[in-house]
């Protein structure tokens, strides 16, 4: 299966119609558990767009009995986003001197989108996992934000390389978020989107439905 990165001319390409709707802090309803690993100050974190939250909560209805969802991290700052992916560019330039600059923008994007573009920083992507009744994670294959190389690309949603019951896991989580409307980054098992560029490519849609937003 061809799996289109983050930094495909396609994703690019797609124009933004944003809607304006609002960041929403997640943790104001109390339905959805949040997880501190990615916490900052000013709780950027736990932020999302409404429309994303909404169809998170409608995610959340549709798992089985006992399982919950768990966001670690929502919107992330231009300049966080522009952070994470310098730093892992150079660990890739520092790993593989022969690449060219393209190279690296490439195989960078497997784990962390061009701040451009970036999902996160439009407010309408997530990183999450599942946890049972008694909060804790659910075998996923692998800890959450792998990188490829450490993981062996098993962070790749179908990876081969996990346990049957990861891939039983990860499948629960694929089908109710799904079905509520949300698209998965195929390189991170545990990244979501709705209303992004790469949604709206993915979904057939003629532009995305938010573009960079900042923290109210």
């Amino acid at each position: 299966m061809t799996i289109i990165l983050m930094s495909d001319p396609s994703v690019a390409a797609i124009p933004v119609e944003d809607c304006g709707e609002p960041l929403v802090d997640v943790r104001q309803s109390g339905e959805l558990l949040t997880d501190t690993r990615r916490s900052d100050p000013a709780g950027a974190f736990a932020h999302l767009r409404l429309g994303v939250h909404d169809r998170l909560l409608d995610a959340q209805r549709r798992l089985p009995d006992g399982l919950r969802l768990l966001i670690v991290e929502g919107y992330r700052p231009p300049d966080l986003q522009q952070t994470y992916f310098e730093r892992y560019s150079a660990q890739l330039r520092t790993a593989n001197p022969g690449w060219t600059q393209q190279d690296i923008r490439v195989a960078a994007s497997r784990y962390v989108s061009p701040p451009e573009i970036a999902p996160h920083s439009a407010g309408s992507a997530v990183d999450l996992t599942v946890v049972d009744r008694t909060g804790k994670e659910l075998d996923m294959g692998t800890e959450m934000n792998a990188n490829p190389e450490e993981s062996e690309n098993a962070c790749y949603t179908g990876a081969a390389n996990i346990s049957a019951k990861a891939r039983a896991n990860r499948t629960t989580l694929s089908i109710a978020l799904s079905e509520a409307g949300l698209i998965n980054y195929l390189t991170e098992w545990w990244h979501w989107s709705y209303g992004d560029r790469y949604w709206a490519l993915q979904a057939n849609r003629p532009a995305a439905l938010y573009g960079p937003a900042e923290m109210p």
